[in-house]
């Protein structure tokens, strides 16, 4: 039992001890992707990405949960331990950037504010279906958080603005729109009707991970701006 952590440690070593899995786990530094899209971009056989990606997930670099939105489909994101053993990467130029999911009510709002907090860079939400208002949930998830949704309301995708790196965070919108090669998917799990603080706390949390996974600075309480911006 003492030896388990370091077996683990090694069939991970060995997992991305190959070129074309340490390509897919690069891949998922910045995106979930499915198969499909993994097998497009990398250029790598279906048949062969399917032995690699059950190799990573053997290891536990990878998981492949179920899309929330058509339960066919599935998406492969990076875990923890793959993350850990990887390393720093030069971070993300921080840039203005545009989240995006269906009500545009709590996940692409906290992105946004978060996004704002850690860069204070220029960062938009919207959804495709927008809600009539921001979830109280999420507006006191932002304040804990040490960012700012004092104001802010669900707005209504009208256009992809030029210049902005676009960040989808819901499931449904990245399929039910066309995603650009440059777009990143973040598949976050909506807190749900619930009213529970955890729900959104865990939201906040999960993009607090993938955005210091891009190298972005850790934000404090002073940084928070208004989500008008």
């Amino acid at each position: 039992m003492g030896r388990s952590p370091l077996v683990k440690r090694a069939r991970l070593h060995a997992a991305l001890g190959d070129s074309h899995r340490l390509a897919i786990v690069d891949e998922l530094r910045f995106s979930d992707r499915s198969p499909t899209e993994l097998a497009e971009r990398l250029g790598i056989p279906t048949n062969l990405l399917a032995h690699h990606l059950e190799v990573l997930e053997t290891a536990g670099a990878v998981d492949r949960p179920k899309s929330a939105g058509d339960a066919r489909r599935r998406y492969v994101r990076l875990l923890p331990p793959a993350i850990e053993l990887l390393g720093p990467i030069e971070p993300v130029l921080a840039r203005d950037v545009l989240f995006l999911c269906t009500r545009n009510s709590a996940r692409s709002q906290l992105a946004s504010a978060l996004w704002r907090a850690r860069t204070g860079r220029v960062a938009r939400s919207a959804g495709i279906r927008p809600a009539e208002c921001v979830s109280s949930g999420a507006v006191a998830a932002a304040r804990r958080a040490g960012a700012s949704l004092v104001g802010a309301k669900p707005t209504r995708l009208d256009r992809i603005p030029l210049g902005f790196q676009i960040v989808t965070v819901c499931d449904l919108v990245h399929e039910e729109l066309e995603p650009g090669d440059d777009w990143w998917h973040w598949s976050i799990p909506a807190p749900g009707a619930t009213r529970r603080a955890d729900a959104f706390d865990g939201v906040v949390t999960a993009l607090n991970e993938r955005m210091t996974r891009l190298g972005l600075p850790e934000h404090s309480k002073s940084k928070g701006r208004n989500p008008s911006t």
